[in-house]
């Protein structure tokens, strides 16, 4: 089929545009960019030099892929962004390319990125990832597949959310979040494990159940992270939920976010000793 492409659009020479693509009035393409097949450009989106952006993606107006990143270290280097298929960009994301630190910023398939969402240089979203509106997630943080951001919230550098996670809106995330968990707060807390979401994913009762008892362990009981750990490694047989959650928790470099809880406990204690 033939791309769609308004004559008011600015696409430099050298722009790979793929087939059945439809670019509005006033997008901008700068040369260095690749677009997939099946993709559609509303008007006055603007498209730097390094994107390269999968097939049947849809880019609302006024976003911007690929700006150079908002880091001083960045000194011009030849970087990337990297979108796969089936993903939504909403009106005014902005996507900043790589610097020397990981060389590409990525974005996976069939996301979902609402208006005015920013996501910096370096970082790495999987895939069927959501970020609500008005989500700001700072440089070199990793998203796993399916977690889900509630808008308004902010995402500390380095940080990582673990595969199926929710994030509350408008909550601060400071340190790392845990796959299947749910979290809230500025900072943000330990809420639970996402049962919802595991549900309608196609989680069983039995793996809802075991993975609950694991953070029960993790959060609720008077071990430390690593104590917690060499229980759960001790006394559970080793499973596909079990060894993610395990190895997030042994490989975070920031930390694992607190627990509201526990820290309710330290509060009471300390009054009564006051």
């Amino acid at each position: 089929m033939s791309n769609s492409i308004s004559p008011k659009a600015d696409i430099e020479e050298g722009a790979q545009i793929g087939n059945n693509v439809t670019i509005e009035a006033f997008v901008k393409i700068s040369k260095d960019v690749v677009i997939g097949d099946g993709t559609w450009i509303g008007a006055n989106a603007t498209i730097y030099n390094g994107a390269r952006i999968g097939q049947n993606c849809q880019i609302f107006p006024g976003a911007v892929i690929s700006a150079i990143p908002q880091d001083l270290k960045y000194k011009g280097e030849e970087t990337y962004v990297e979108i796969g298929d089936h993903t939504t960009i909403r009106e005014y994301v902005t996507i900043n390319k790589g610097t020397v630190a990981r060389n590409v910023t990525k974005v996976g398939n069939h996301c979902l990125l609402m208006a005015y969402s920013h996501v910096a240089h370096d970082t790495i979203i999987g895939d069927h990832v959501i970020l609500a509106n008005s989500v700001q997630v700072a440089g070199e943080v990793e998203i796993d597949d399916w977690a889900v951001i509630g808008g308004s919230s902010a995402i500390h550098q380095f940080c990582r959310i673990g595969e199926h996670a929710m994030v509350s809106g408008m909550s601060g995330v400071l340190s790392d979040i845990p796959p299947f968990t749910k979290v809230a707060g500025m900072p943000c807390n330990y809420q639970g494990i996402n049962f919802i979401g595991l549900r309608r994913r196609g989680f069983s009762k039995e793996q809802i159940d075991t993975i609950h008892e694991f953070y029960r362990i993790f959060f609720q009981e008077a071990f430390n992270t690593s104590q917690a750990v060499a229980h759960i490694e001790l006394n559970y047989p080793a499973s596909k939920e079990r060894d993610i959650i395990i190895n997030f928790i042994k490989t975070s470099s920031r930390g694992i976010i607190g627990s509201g809880q526990k820290q309710k406990k330290a509060a009471k204690v300390d009054n009564s000793v006051g």
